[in-house]
């Protein structure tokens, strides 16, 4: 299972140079309900819903989303080992939530700068 970052389905959506190989639409995909709307965001941004919204409600329904319910709101509330933004703190409260109930993830392949340096 691979908890899929929002720049790294924006950069498959947008066909960026830096998307992930296509294997990983091969695996397993989970990520915070927050996703889908950091890419609607992004999308309508700019002004792309009407070319890209069949591709998006695709993407979206491929991941399992965890909703943003009470255990992972209030573990985000909670300190982290550096500070993090409040979007970021919400994900990591997702990822955690996962792993608390040993759901088994690869969170490093999944966002566009761990792309990048895989690449140098």
């Amino acid at each position: 299972m691979i908890y899929l970052d929002g720049s790294v389905a924006l950069a498959h959506l947008l066909a960026e140079d830096r998307a992930p190989p296509d294997s990983l639409w091969r695996e397993p995909l989970v990520s915070s309900r927050l996703l889908e709307y950091e890419v609607w965001n992004r999308i309508h941004g700019r002004k792309l819903g009407h070319s890209h919204s069949d591709a998006v409600r695709e993407l979206i329904g491929r991941v399992a989303l965890i909703e943003l319910a009470v255990p992972v709101l209030g573990r985000a509330l909670e300190p982290f080992p550096v500070p993090v933004r409040t979007l970021d703190a919400l994900h990591l409260a997702s990822i955690e939530f996962l792993r608390a109930r040993r759901q088994t993830m690869n969170w490093q392949a999944t966002t566009i700068d761990c792309w990048r340096r895989r690449k140098r």
